[in-house]
């Protein structure tokens, strides 16, 4: 599929954010009858079964996927990532979707006041501006030093953190390695380490809610086999600011079949990361373009 078709790209994120906010609505669902730990290992033991089916499909085979020259850093890449998808989905029991997303859409932003010490990029003071925006926008959904806040509203941010050194790394190791062996990394070295911590905390789980642990192994396989095919079909410039829908289809799933409220300091604040989040993909996007 050729690189420069927009329109299909995003019609392809689009699809992309409502499958992996249904995954998110099932997690809740599940996390509120079994423990996190649990309900992430078995996720995890579908997801390494997929990474490695298409490691093996992918060029050069799985032979070539598993060759690394940074071994240790791809390990700890899938750690990290299957780290914090445990703490969004505590997350998701503590405080609900729409909080949770609200809270964890400041993720572009901590990549961009990041990526200048830590990649060494550039971060002009525009992007500067849009970081500080962004992150008044979170102080007005955390509402800190008022009678609401509560400290689990903190949960999200650190998982926005541990997702945003994620992304810093994975752009890191990718100037060795392929997408293939990273993808690959991400799904053996994540399922290894739930598997070892998750047999603790495992229990019996009924024939209904097995039915929805499949469906959500198959929306998490199926979610990233259309972010594959999204950045196979449109650069990744052109369709990124999409990504921000999952917010939106998450909320829906929080008022519609959790009953959560949405809150008027959530809305706000949620607004303002997500305008400061895209100002700062358009404004790196015009950079790559000048370089």
């Amino acid at each position: 599929m050729s690189q420069n078709n927009a329109p299909v790209g995003i019609s392809l994120m689009i699809a992309t954010t409502f499958v992996f906010a249904m995954q998110d609505g099932i997690s809740q669902h599940l996390a509120r009858e079994y423990n996190v730990m649990m309900i992430v290992m078995v996720r995890y033991w579908f997801f390494a079964a997929f990474v490695i089916t298409i490691a093996s499909r992918s060029k050069g085979g799985l032979r070539k996927a598993v060759q690394t020259g940074q071994l240790k850093m791809q390990i700890f890449r899938g750690v990290l990532l299957a780290a914090e998808i445990c703490v969004a989905v505590q997350s998701f029991v503590y405080i609900g979707l729409i909080e949770s997303h609200a809270v964890f859409a400041c993720y572009p932003l901590v990549i961009a006041a990041l990526s200048g010490p830590i990649l060494g990029e550039t971060v002009g003071w525009r992007r500067w501006v849009a970081i500080g925006v962004g992150f008044i926008g979170m102080l007005i959904i955390l509402q800190p030093g008022t009678g609401v806040f509560s400290p689990y509203a903190l949960i999200p941010f650190v998982s926005a953190l541990m997702f945003a050194l994620y992304s810093m790394l994975t752009r890191y190791v990718a100037h060795k390695d392929s997408a293939a062996t990273s993808f690959f990394w991400t799904g053996v070295s994540g399922a290894a380490l739930m598997t070892a911590v998750g047999f603790a905390f495992w229990e019996r789980i009924s024939g209904v809610d097995w039915a929805w642990m499949g469906l959500l192994c198959l929306t998490g396989a199926a979610g990233h086999f259309l972010l594959i095919k999204t950045y196979e079909a449109a650069e990744a410039s052109a369709v990124q600011p999409f990504a921000y829908l999952q917010l939106v289809w998450a909320s829906s799933l929080g008022l519609l079949i959790f009953a959560e409220q949405l809150r008027l300091n959530v809305v706000i604040g949620a607004s303002l990361i997500v305008m400061a989040g895209i100002f700062t993909l358009v404004r790196e996007r015009m950079a790559a373009r000048r370089v």
